[in-house]
């Protein structure tokens, strides 16, 4: 089985679906499937340093950068060129994101080679990122563009069933699978004390550690007003993590309204081994998002072992509830400042959380559970889409060969 990915970015800076893919095509390989990635040279206000328009094996899986020619959704021709020349080559397309260049063209392409095709919609028809982002026009895109592109699919792969239930809400009606993003082990072993030490203005003071994109969404201003109302000197707030200039620039003013300037630490986008050594000194983690169609960084967070407090928005929210491996409070400063101190202050409680969440993470979002489902809903698929070709043969209709 040949399987042909389509996502608009797989560059550090753009976070969470980067990894994932990742993480999906060497699962996928484990498994058998020949899996490409079509995908551009975007890694969000920077480029990528990779060879274009040529393969290049990666995790398992063979990848084509194209050059990017417009960062807003990342329009690139080269892409589109290359799908109309060779989408009919692959048994099955699935793409990630929507409100897309390359998502539009990929299912356009597939469409009209009559090759099955799965989206994976990232959680953008989520209710807060329809009203907040380019509001007025996601909804002309949503109606035009988005749905019928959705009607043609064979399928959507939503990472939760509440990201499932708001694109209900947003009006998208399409089979649909929920599967979790996997987990990946982390590249780097945890080495405690390093990331202390190489942030020594840190000193003894305990760690809540925020590790994501610095975007509206995750609720970073929550997270400002909430550590505002701790006990000054006992812990520092480590952000890492990287964004619009402008966005950061709010965040570092909003901090310095609040006294909170010499009580952050700013590090900037962390990987590999940096973001291994601050899960390793972390005493909590915090997300405190709007809206988060998954949250790979909880699952991070969780396998490090670090005490993990999340919003009601976070979409995986109710499953680690459910078995107790993280603190759970709405979108309101008061109660993350709430759930902030109590954690700081009862060892039993971390320790609780610190025995559960590795344990938890495993069981729900392991590479080997996903995968496999994954090459399950793969084959259900064709074997749908080859039904569907013989009923056309019988009825005297050529249907088009995709692989």
């Amino acid at each position: 089985m040949r399987v042909l990915h389509v996502i608009p970015s797989v560059g550090p800076l753009r976070g969470g679906p980067s990894s994932v893919i990742r993480s999906l095509a060497c699962g996928l390989s484990e498994q058998g499937i020949e899996v490409h990635i079509c995908t551009t040279d975007d890694n969000g206000p920077e480029r990528s340093d990779v060879p274009l328009g040529r393969p290049r094996i990666e995790n398992g899986a063979t990848v084509f950068y194209f050059p990017r020619q417009f960062r807003l959704y990342t329009v690139s021709l080269p892409l589109a060129r290359w799908l109309m020349r060779n989408v009919h080559h692959y048994d099955l397309v699935h793409i990630h994101a929507v409100f897309s260049f390359a998502s539009t063209i990929a299912a356009s392409c597939a469409r009209a080679r009559r090759v099955p095709y799965i989206i994976r919609p990232l959680g953008v028809l989520n209710a807060w990122g329809l009203r907040n982002r380019r509001a007025a026009l996601k909804q002309l895109s949503l109606r035009v563009v988005e749905k019928p592109m959705f009607a043609s699919a064979a399928c959507v792969h939503f990472t939760s069933e509440q990201e499932r239930q708001e694109a209900v809400k947003a009006g998208v009606s399409a089979p649909s699978v929920v599967m979790p993003n996997p987990f990946s082990p982390l590249p780097t072993a945890l080495s405690k004390g390093e990331f202390r030490k190489a942030h020594p203005a840190i000193n003894n003071r305990r760690i809540i550690l925020f590790l994501s994109r610095l975007d509206r969404k995750k609720g970073l201003e929550l997270l400002l007003e909430a550590f505002a109302c701790l006990r000054r000197g006992e812990a520092c707030l480590v952000i890492a993590g990287d964004g619009e200039h402008a966005y950061k620039q709010h965040l570092r003013a909003m901090a310095e309204r609040l006294g909170l300037a010499d009580e952050i630490c700013w590090t900037g986008f962390l990987n590999g081994s940096a973001k291994a050594a601050a899960l390793a000194d972390a005493d909590v983690f915090v997300l405190p998002s709007y809206s988060e169609n998954f949250g790979n960084a909880v699952v991070e967070a969780l396998i490090a072992g670090v005490p993990v407090i999340i919003s009601d928005q976070v979409a995986i929210h109710a499953e680690l509830s459910s078995c107790e491996a993280a603190l759970v409070v709405p979108c309101e400063a008061a109660a993350i400042s709430s759930a902030l101190g109590h954690l700081l202050s009862s060892p039993e409680l971390a320790g609780r959380l610190r025995d559960r969440g590795p344990a938890a993470a495993r069981e729900l979002f392991s590479l080997e559970s996903v995968a496999g489902k994954l090459l399950e809903s793969y084959r259900k698929i064709l074997r749908s889409s080859s039904g569907e070709e013989a009923a056309q043969i019988k009825s005297g209709a050529t249907p088009a060969r995709t692989a």
